[in-house]
């Protein structure tokens, strides 16, 4: 539910993507080992897939709070479902403590106050009160991104491949 505080699951290839606006017609399609594609594959196919869903969508939300959560704060918990073989993750508390054993680092935009504040008046969708206050007052706000994703799994799959797809 673009520009919206909700958020669903959706089963839909990159054409539906391409065709909702994006700020740039572009992606990044990372590509891990067979052994990884099918430890996600069995992860997506789950119902932790479903239970590491949060409906409340914040696009700037911080990657170890359950409050809100993003598109790319999904698919990296339901990664982290997939990948820890010491414990079975069940649930956003579990992945993201996970995530922090096995050295997941966000990244951090630098967002002024004034900025902030603009965002959180005119969109449903940017909140900033799971951010840790002192790292929020400074300008430093930690979220998932896309680019995280990329350094996490590539530290985790050595072979990951890249492709990035652009229109036109």
């Amino acid at each position: 539910h673009c520009g919206t505080a909700k958020s669903d699951l959706f089963n839909e290839g990159l054409a539906n993507f391409f065709m909702d606006d994006p700020y740039r017609y572009e992606a990044l399609l990372m590509i891990p080992s067979a052994e990884i594609q099918t430890q996600i594959g069995r992860a997506i196919n789950s119902p932790t897939a479903k239970a590491l869903h949060e409906t409340r969508y914040n696009m700037v939300a911080h990657p170890f709070s359950t409050k809100y959560q993003n598109s790319n704060q999904w698919a990296l918990e339901t990664i982290a479902a997939a990948l820890a073989k010491d414990v079975q993750i069940q649930n956003r508390e579990q992945a993201q403590s996970w995530l922090k054993f096995a050295n997941y680092r966000a990244s951090t935009l630098e967002i002024s106050m004034f900025t902030r504040l603009g965002g959180r008046m005119f969109r449903a969708n940017i909140a900033f009160d799971d951010q840790p206050f002192d790292r929020r007052m400074a300008g430093h706000i930690d979220t998932v991104t896309v680019d995280s994703i990329d350094r996490f799994l590539g530290s985790r799959d050595p072979s990951l491949q890249r492709v990035v797809v652009k229109y036109p």
